[in-house]
């Protein structure tokens, strides 16, 4: 490649985020030096699939070199590597935005979940795909020049990996990428060619274009991989190491997949389905655009990876590739949208996949349970917005629940219930160990009644859409009265000879709502506590408090609702507070107590108080009283 005599050379700082990736890279991670070829090789192969499928609207983009090819040069005595592509090729803005950038909408979170442990951040690092800086784990500069088809202009983007980086006008005589590595004193061993060939095998093979390795000072180039759609041979052919290898190099990932669908579908449509499960949670799985990353081609040309048709939101954790036989290749991602093949193909892949998750969950439990760990909150999405597929999904779903430390299906929790239990209870939090830790539970624990754990944000939605499961109505334990009377403890319990009687507890409960007035919707004694002197829990008709609260949070409620106020009449506290209802003078002497219990009621629930200052001057002068006694 010559570059030309730059009038002016353009010199760039990395993010903060790049620089910290970088000095990982090149002082941390060096278990797997070897993958930064197959991470070129695979930027390299999506140039071409995208030029490919541009190339069918506006075929003067490859004219005169419609042959996609790529091509690792060896230069022994220079010390380099290159590998270049004819693919789509970069301008100006794209080598500042793709090199210069780490994952735009994320690059906080990543830097923030570098942990300098170097087999997790190798991990993070293909997560959120950055592979092209492998490159400097072997190289002591980088240089990439770029020409994007279409383009008469050519650029070129060193670095040496120091935090800066140049870009400068270049020559470049076609369209496509070369990217240049001089190898590092310490990484010798990858000039040597047998090693090359031998990487290239192992990680590239499945890659559709020809890849070449070309030896500087020759004329004649080998062919080192069979250049064949790995999606479109018979899986009888394929092994699990070949799987892998094609989905790290689909997904831009480390890990090894979880689980593995390969079907071809023949009738009324065609089409072949490569897809994978991660074996780990992608770091964008929550990106609020909720797009689908499987690819889909058209008789094995690259089409696009954000078809939201194909396959629904809840699934964006998938990765792979989808091949029609029977879309036109010149359809348009508009088309795409409302092409009714893509839906009939994105219904029956879906329904495979939920079916193929539902045989997992029979015959490898364990397997499953760890799929379900790291993606049952985004399949949860689907328990909202898929009607149709409500009850596949409810069968699949894995909960946390008061009978253990794992997780619960539904069916086995309904085979667990009590005699006379005609619902399946529940308790929604933002945080799972608070959630287990509420008082709402202790009266369902004392009386053995299984409650399930719930600490999805998702959890407080899809309830609203669910009726229940089998018959049996899913019931908060945190709105509504709690009738537990049907139910005798498990441990049953003298009760006290002096236990308040029923007028004085009354009593008690018309001093607080005179006291309290609208800061609550009613107090009234309970059954749900054993332990704690009182909570908070929702009206019957009312929103759950889990849902009331992220309806606040997404600003589709103005303030929060009061709530009911629930008294423990076995509670030392509130049986103190009984002997100071009977007594004269009740409303002054129970004025403070009674909203130092709602403020304490509330701090039991996680939820901010109106006033805190208050809050703190009644509670030192609980303390002050108690000590002087």
């Amino acid at each position: 490649m010559s570059e030309t005599a730059a009038s002016t050379v353009e010199r760039h700082s990395f993010e903060a985020e790049v620089s910290k990736l970088l000095h990982l890279m090149v002082h941390s991670v060096y278990s797997d030096r070897e993958i930064f070829l197959r991470e070129l090789i695979s930027n390299a192969s999506d140039a071409c699939d995208r030029l490919r499928y541009e190339a069918i609207t506006n075929p003067e983009l490859i004219a005169g070199d419609p042959e996609f090819r790529i091509r690792v040069t060896l230069d022994e005595k220079a010390r380099t590597i290159t590998v270049s592509d004819n693919g789509i090729g970069m301008d100006h803005d794209d080598l500042i935005a793709h090199l210069g950038t780490i994952a735009r909408s994320g690059t906080a979170a990543f830097a923030e979940a570098l942990s300098g442990d170097k087999s997790a951040d190798l991990s993070l690092i293909g997560q959120f795909g950055v592979g092209f800086y492998a490159s400097f784990m072997v190289a002591e500069e980088v240089r990439v020049t770029s020409r994007r088809a279409g383009s008469e202009t050519a650029h070129v983007w060193e670095s040496s990996g120091d935090g800066t980086y140049e870009i400068r006008p270049a020559n470049r005589a076609g369209r496509g990428t070369d990217v240049l590595l001089r190898i590092k004193k310490d990484a010798r061993e990858f000039l040597d060619r047998d090693r090359l060939e031998a990487i290239v095998r192992k990680y590239s093979n499945h890659i559709a274009v020809p890849i070449t390795l070309a030896i500087a000072g020759k004329s004649e180039e080998k062919t080192l991989n069979e250049a064949t759609a790995l999606w479109a041979r018979p899986k009888s052919e394929i092994t699990q190491e070949q799987y892998t290898e094609f989905y790290r190099h689909v997904a831009h990932a480390l890990d090894e997949p979880a689980l593995v669908l390969h079907n071809r579908a023949e009738g009324r449509i065609a089409y072949t389905a490569l897809l994978f499960v991660p074996g780990t949670r992608p770091l964008d799985l929550f990106d609020p655009a909720r797009k689908p990353r499987v690819k889909l081609h058209v008789r094995r040309v690259f089409i696009s990876e954000d078809s939201e048709t194909l396959l629904p939101g809840y699934l964006r954790f998938l990765r792979g590739v989808v091949d029609s036989e029977d879309l036109p290749l010149n359809i348009s991602r508009e088309m795409l949208q409302s092409s009714p093949v893509i839906a009939r193909m994105g219904k029956a892949i879906t329904n495979k996949l939920l079916a193929e998750l539902a045989k997992l969950a029979d015959r490898e439990p364990e397997r499953y349970a760890a799929i379900w760990d790291n993606f049952g909150a985004v399949l949860k999405e689907g328990l909202y917005e898929d009607a149709d597929r409500r009850e596949q999904l409810l069968k699949l779903a894995r909960f946390r629940s008061t009978h253990g430390e794992g997780w619960t299906s539904l069916a086995d929790y309904v085979a667990r219930m009590k005699e006379g239990q005609e619902a399946i209870y529940y308790l929604s939090g933002d945080d799972p160990e608070m959630v287990r830790r509420s008082p709402q539970l202790e009266g369902y624990r004392a009386r053995g009644l299984e409650v399930l754990l719930l600490a999805d944000p998702v959890d407080a939605f899809w309830l609203t859409a669910v009726t229940g499961f089998e018959g049996k109505p899913f019931r908060s334990v945190t709105r509504g009265a709690a009738d537990l009377a049907a139910f005798a403890p498990a441990e049953k319990k003298e009760q006290p000879d002096d236990r308040p009687r029923e007028g004085d507890v009354t009593k008690l409960v018309v001093a607080l709502r005179d006291i309290l007035g609208d800061k609550v919707s009613d107090v009234r004694p309970t059954e749900r506590l054993t332990e704690t002197p009182a909570c908070l829990v929702a009206d019957e008709k009312g929103l759950d408090m889990q849902l009331e609260r992220m309806l606040r949070l997404h600003q589709r409620l103005d303030k929060a609702l009061p709530r009911v106020l629930e008294i423990n009449p076995d509670h030392a506290l509130i049986r103190a507070m009984i002997t100071r209802a009977g007594a004269p003078g009740a409303a002054a002497a129970l004025e403070e107590p009674a909203h130092l219990l709602l403020d304490m009621a509330r701090v039991l629930e996680g939820d901010p108080l109106p006033d805190p200052a208050a809050f703190g001057q009644r509670l030192a002068k609980a303390l002050t009283a108690a000590l002087a006694n």
